[in-house]
């Protein structure tokens, strides 16, 4: 089971200091509840890969267990089958920033991916690649690759 082999890595969460400030339903009596999951963003642009950010799962703000029980504490269910995304996953430097939005300031400052070629946004046709492993290399979790491409918007 996933859970299982992900056991060894949880690490405190960012949160941790800040358990007192919490909703009473968020407080966790587990300070672990983090992962220590490194996450490795490229953008393929044409068939040529450009490294693009690389971060941790540490570095949320609430654990996997306080996102689920903050989904459901309204009476929204879970089931079966429901993905549940963590959303924007930032470190505190600029190669380890989340999102295009942090990384261009709002746009205004261009991403340089080599000599002549920049993004501010990503654009029709660049794909994103995201790979996820816990642990170091001889003792591995992997979680393979999640890949979105971008395509034309369709003509109404």
């Amino acid at each position: 089971m996933l859970a299982d082999a992900l056991e060894p890595y949880h690490v405190p969460t960012f949160q941790a200091e800040n358990q007192d400030k919490l909703l009473p339903y968020l407080r966790g009596n587990t300070p672990a509840a983090a992962l220590d999951l490194n996450i490795n963003v490229e953008l393929s642009i044409s068939g040529t890969q450009y490294h693009v950010a690389e971060t941790n799962a540490s570095n949320l703000l609430y654990s996997f267990d306080q996102l689920l029980t903050h989904h459901t504490v309204g009476g929204c269910n879970l089931n079966p089958g429901d993905l549940i995304a963590s959303g924007t996953i930032s470190g505190l430097d600029k190669k380890s920033l989340g999102s295009f939005l942090e990384m261009t300031v709002n746009g205004k400052e261009p991403l340089k991916l080599d000599q002549s070629l920049t993004r501010t946004f990503l654009a029709d046709g660049d794909e994103v690649i995201m790979t996820g492993v816990a642990g170091q290399p001889g003792a591995l979790v992997g979680f393979g690759e999640c890949r979105a491409k971008i395509l034309p918007a369709f003509e109404l």
